[in-house]
């Protein structure tokens, strides 16, 4: 099913869709976690990515539940941007050979993928309220609220030293 096919008729619909979508990325954000954990040298991203590893499988279990409250099939959707973020980072961490670097750039990876979730979140809590699904919508904004948490995390630990070592 393409954005605009003609799948996707009313906004529940588009809504199903979008969470089919963030669905796929989050269980590929799951797969890479624990190869960004290995590459990474900091102690405390590490732990950051170990942390959010346990977050994403809470979000997943989240999304199943919304996919249930829905009344709808708990599947995803093929999320080319997900997966082109994903293998811009792997490309990225697969040349860089200083470690404080890798790190600077396991981050600005990390928050490309936080950035994506946050906006696929943001939207599908809107449109849950819009549907009149406040059950779900609530479900959602934990996930987009770790997201954000997440993608500060990332900011304070880039900001405190791995840029600075990095440079």
């Amino acid at each position: 099913m393409g954005w605009f096919s003609k799948d996707i008729a009313t906004m529940d619909d588009l809504f199903v869709h979008t969470l089919q979508d963030i669905y796929y990325a989050e269980n590929q954000i799951k797969k890479a976690l624990p190869d960004m954990v290995e590459k990474a040298t900091s102690p405390d991203l590490k732990r950051g990515f170990e942390t959010h590893l346990r977050e994403t499988e809470g979000q997943i279990t989240r999304l199943k539940e919304v996919f249930r409250l829905h009344g709808v099939e708990e599947k995803g959707v093929t999320c080319p941007a997900i997966d082109g973020i994903l293998e811009e980072a792997n490309d990225v961490a697969g040349e860089v050979e200083d470690k404080q670097v890798l790190d600077a750039a396991l981050i600005a990876a990390a928050q490309a993928a936080e950035h994506y979730e946050i906006t696929r979140y943001g939207t599908l809590v809107a449109w849950a309220k819009q549907l009149g699904r406040n059950d779900c919508a609530s479900l959602l904004k934990q996930n987009l609220d770790e997201e954000a948490a997440t993608d500060e995390k990332l900011t304070k630990l880039a900001l405190d030293g791995i840029n600075r070592k990095a440079a």
